[in-house]
């Protein structure tokens, strides 16, 4: 039964797709929001209902899918998110052409890929197996890549959609790396077997799911990808962002965490590569100019607090502040939309919408203070929760994250300031003219800020106490200390964020200009790439001079000797197959021979045949 889980939204998505060139775009986004609903629907169903699915490729491959603790809540999580971002996508980011039917194609495209990429990103969190894991794998990277190039006629599109789907199949090679280490050790590719893994394999395994894990949850150093993916339309950005490509690889990690958690070095990897991206993305985010791009730099930092959460044991609380980020994420991306549609520009120091846009800035205004951490809101809870499990390591730690949380802070303030502010008459005055957001864009931003403020139920303590039943985890033993640093901490940062907010020219000068570009990373990487190119090209050249010029001499000689030495030529095709037949018949002949009937001659025969397999085994053993 999980398999409609999977296969509903793929089929709906070709079912958009083929009406666009029939229906209307209102009737488009009804059908995709209605479907998304149907999904979400099912989800819920089948996580009370406990359902299962399989199926048997081989007597060997088996497509398994099973809704563990983890995966009932992604299960859920995936098309609740989705739902008002394809409800947005509908009416706000169409390609803008004045032919109606381009325009409606095109709106068909990006609202298929939309319901695709939900389909895909379900199967990878029911797969109860690395071979199902890895189809899903390869579907979310080919969807991602597909909607970032949503407007592939402009040639910075297609360049960036390439950087990032590049970037994320390097990762990927580890995921196959990992597949492959399980069935060489096993037979099988199931998450059971990979916990039965030991010895090298164990290590090569768990080596490569975090390699994979690591590239899609743009952990450092993969975390510059997230910039070229912000060539997609909004939309895209919200959902992967918020619960899909970005979540894939924390969902692995936490899903996997009890097999992994066995090998020495697992724990250590993951907390120092989530602890520096968390405070590398807390930097970039407060020194960046470009909305989208902060808010980026925001996810990469967050995933980076949700794998150290994984890293130190509690992979439950990772989950949590996953569930609280998606909902902020999704709605300040599609208020960064709203932004963009009024003055022409992603440019932070261009918004100031707040006097034109009052409802919306208010939106904002909730989902900024739920990202600056700022108690109660919901986010703020699970973030001191990362705190109090990082102090289960060391005070130091603990420290460290909270460090991170006033970074939070500071960008989130700023972002805040800048893109909803209020201005001065003379300032709106010099907007562009614009039209208003359409009511289901205000609609399913207030749903998602909504959603957000609902989450600040989670400082009441039976509230925590009905979700650590209903998800069966285990909640990090705090401290007052932690709690009182952490709040100094959140409130200096909207301070700084207010002071730096003021001067936003200050934010591109000197070293700022590249700390906020990922400390020069995409230069980096694309010197890496540039010299790839360069040996292939090189490795391209000696096959031409020395494999080929072989390959051409061995032709040359071959039609030299059918030249010159034709009847020999002729004489050797003719005898070689005489020859061949006359040795046929000898040994049948020696063969008829032996059939003598008489039993001594047959054990005489045997004898020397288990001598002949001893001395083989004696020599084989010396050697």
């Amino acid at each position: 039964m999980l398999w409609v889980l999977v296969l509903g939204p793929l089929l709906l998505a070709i079912l958009v797709y083929l009406a666009g060139r029939r229906c209307g775009r209102a009737a488009l986004t009804l059908g995709a929001s209605l479907g998304m609903l149907a999904t979400l629907l099912l989800a819920l169903v089948a996580v009370m209902g406990d359902w299962q699915g399989a199926y048997r490729w081989s007597e060997t491959l088996v497509l398994s899918l099973e809704l563990s603790s983890a995966g009932r809540l992604f299960a859920v999580m995936v098309p609740l998110v989705a739902l008002p971002i394809i409800a947005y996508a509908g009416v706000h980011d169409l390609p803008r052409r004045d032919d109606h039917h381009r325009t409606t194609a095109g709106g068909a495209r990006l609202l298929a890929l939309l319901v695709a990429f939900v389909g895909a990103m379900q199967l990878l969190v029911l797969a109860n197996d690395l071979l199902t894991l890895l189809i899903a794998w390869e579907l979310i990277g080919a969807c991602s890549w597909a909607l970032i190039s949503q407007r592939w006629g402009e040639v910075a599109v297609a360049r960036d959609a390439a950087h990032a789907f590049l970037t994320t199949r390097f990762g990927d090679l580890g995921l196959y790396i990992a597949a492959a280490a399980v069935f060489a050790g096993t037979g099988s590719f199931g998450y059971t077997d990979l916990a039965a893994l030991d010895g090298g394999l164990k290590h090569v395994a768990v080596a490569g799911i975090v390699l994979a894990a690591a590239a899609k949850s743009a952990q450092l150093p993969f975390s510059a990808w997230l910039f070229a993916a912000m060539s997609g339309p909004i939309p895209v950005s919200a959902l992967l962002h918020a619960a899909t490509l970005v979540a894939a690889g924390l969902y692995l990690l936490a899903r996997l965490q009890p097999a992994l958690a066995t090998v020495a070095w697992f724990a250590p990897v993951v907390i120092a590569t989530g602890l520096a991206t968390a405070l590398a993305g807390g930097v970039v985010g407060a020194l960046q100019g470009h909305a989208k791009k902060l808010l980026a730099a925001s996810t990469s930092a967050q995933y980076g607090l949700m794998w150290l959460a994984v890293g130190v044991g509690f992979p439950g609380v990772a989950l949590v502040h996953f569930v609280a980020h998606s909902f902020l994420k999704a709605g300040l991306f599609l208020a960064t939309g709203i932004a963009e549609r009024q003055t022409g520009s992603y440019t932070l120091a261009d918004m100031r919408l707040g006097r034109r846009l009052p409802g919306i800035a208010i939106a904002t205004a909730v989902m900024a203070l739920a990202l600056a951490g700022l108690a109660p809101m919901g986010f703020a809870w699970s973030k001191e929760q990362v705190v109090a499990a990082a102090g289960q390591q060391g005070a130091w730690l603990a420290l460290l994250v909270a460090l991170t949380g006033g970074l939070s802070a500071l960008y989130a303030t700023r972002f805040q300031w800048l893109a909803y502010g209020r201005a001065t008459r003379r300032e709106s005055s010099g907007l562009p003219d614009a039209p208003s957001p359409s009511t289901v864009e205000r609609v399913t931003l207030m749903a998602l800020a909504a959603a957000t403020l609902l989450l600040s139920l989670l400082w009441w303590p039976a509230a925590q106490a009905w979700l650590t039943g209903a998800l069966a985890l285990s909640l990090p033993q705090s401290h007052p200390w932690q709690l009182v640093v952490s709040l100094i901490l959140v409130v200096l940062g909207i301070a700084a964020g207010v002071m730096l907010a003021r001067r936003p020219e200050q934010a591109v000068r000197g070293w700022q200009a590249l700390a906020a570009n990922w400390f020069g990373l995409p230069v980096l990487a694309q010197g890496i790439a540039t010299r790839v190119n360069a040996l292939g090209h090189a490795l391209a050249r000696i096959d031409d001079a020395v494999v080929d010029a072989g390959l051409r001499a061995t032709a040359r000689l071959a039609r030299w000797l059918a030249r010159h030495h034709a009847r020999e030529g002729e004489s050797l095709a003719e005898e070689l197959p005489r020859s061949l037949s006359r040795l046929v018949d000898e040994g049948g002949r020696w063969a008829r021979q032996a059939q003598s009937g008489q039993t001594h001659h047959y054990y005489t025969g045997i004898a020397a045949g288990l001598v002949i397999i001893l001395l083989m085994l004696v020599i084989g053993v010396a050697l």
